[in-house]
């Protein structure tokens, strides 16, 4: 489900919302590629496909950090500040990675409401609790407590 707020009041009624879960996401060779080239971080796990069929996990994985920026894709699908002058990322608290996300797996975002703080006239701080959801394992990807800033 998506939650669509519009004022600081309404983030403070929703606490404990569940949210998404989102579309199923396929991570792709190409898309961990991409992410190397932008972070340099060429490890092997990540980019040598033969190398990776004798490693620990069969095959490659996503890197973490890819798989925790699949956030600010998933996010909006699951939580909206419509009317917001302007919203910003603000941080993150407790970043996890649970369970590996194998090339080939899908990947979805689901999330909780765990806190909104009105944070001055007319703006609210959020946290979200997203869990990147891995098709198939017992365990996420990813699970971070994302924080938000909107102002009205």
């Amino acid at each position: 489900m998506k939650l669509v707020f519009s004022s600081p009041q309404d983030v403070i009624d929703n606490i404990g919302k569940k949210l998404g879960p989102t579309e199923w996401l396929e991570i792709d060779q190409d898309r961990i590629d991409m992410f190397a080239k932008a972070t340099g971080d060429f490890q092997w796990i990540h980019v040598d496909p033969e190398k990776a069929k004798d490693g620990p996990f069969g095959r490659t994985i996503a890197h973490g950090y890819l798989t925790m920026s699949l956030i600010n894709m998933f996010l909006p699908d699951m939580f909206e500040a419509q009317g917001a002058k302007m919203g910003v990322n603000y941080g993150s608290d407790r970043t996890r990675f649970p369970a590996p996300v194998p090339v080939g797996s899908r990947v979805r975002g689901v999330a909780e409401l765990v806190n909104g703080e009105i944070i001055g006239d007319g703006a609210v701080q959020t946290t979200v609790r997203v869990s990147i959801e891995v098709e198939g394992s017992s365990k996420p990807g990813c699970v971070s407590d994302v924080i938000g800033r909107y102002y009205f």
